[in-house]
């Protein structure tokens, strides 16, 4: 995991404000703690529903790409990487927005642990859309709209796209977590400003692709790709 020194490109600007946009509505607008972290809990969900996208756009591109497994390599449909992500991906934010719910308290008694994950539009406010949208922004502005733009799709292999995600949701799953641990010992406001610097730095600064990358290239290795 590499800490690159470099400029700021137009895409990390946006999902820097994005991502202050909560911060600035706890602290001055008397936004709730607790909804703000209802709405970094839901990003796990958008940036799934985002790489899904990105999947379809290569899969219209490139019908077929290599699936590697255990020293072995063959060709598969775009469809079974997308199948393949939304049920592991689905499983991993499962997990993380039940423990989430039941830390931080926010399942009304008798909704059952897994009420949050099905029921997620029912934790939908006006202000937790607003931090919502300023996130989703941010997110098309510095992962989709550049995807396409630039042309990636056209040579990014789908393991690679697939597993893209997880190097953040790590760092956000802990730390949404925490949060949640903060929230019921009511210092969600002040825990809320740590979290955000935190995740901005990891999101704008660590360079999860390289590990990513370098994870691929020796699967790709021990498959007998070059």
């Amino acid at each position: 995991m590499q800490f690159p020194k470099r400029k700021l490109t137009q895409g990390d600007i946006v999902l820097i404000i994005a991502n202050l946009v909560p911060i600035y509505g706890v602290w001055f607008l008397n936004w709730s703690a607790v909804e703000a972290f209802i709405v970094y809990a839901l990003e796990t969900l958008m940036i799934g529903v985002l790489t899904v996208l990105k999947m379809l756009v290569v899969t219209m591109f490139r019908k077929k790409d290599t699936w590697h497994n255990r020293g072995s390599s063959s060709q598969v449909s775009g469809l079974f990487f997308i199948l393949f992500f939304i049920m592991h991906f689905g499983i991993f934010a499962l997990v993380q927005t039940t423990i989430f719910s039941q830390s931080a308290g926010i399942t009304a008694p008798g909704k059952g642990m897994m009420h949050f994950f099905f029921h997620w539009y029912e934790y939908i406010t006006k202000d937790v859309g607003i931090m919502l949208m300023s996130l989703g922004i941010g997110h098309l502005a510095k992962n989709f709209i550049p995807f396409v733009a630039t042309g990636e799709y056209k040579t990014i292999s789908m393991m690679n796209l697939m597993f893209q995600p997880y190097g953040r949701i790590f760092i956000q799953q802990f730390t949404v977590i925490l949060g949640s641990m903060f929230l019921s010992f009511g210092l969600g406001k002040a825990f809320i400003l740590i979290f955000v610097v935190a995740k901005i730095f990891f999101e704008v600064f660590v360079n999860f692709e390289d590990a990513i990358n370098k994870s691929i290239t020796k699967l790709e290795k021990e498959s007998g790709k070059q």
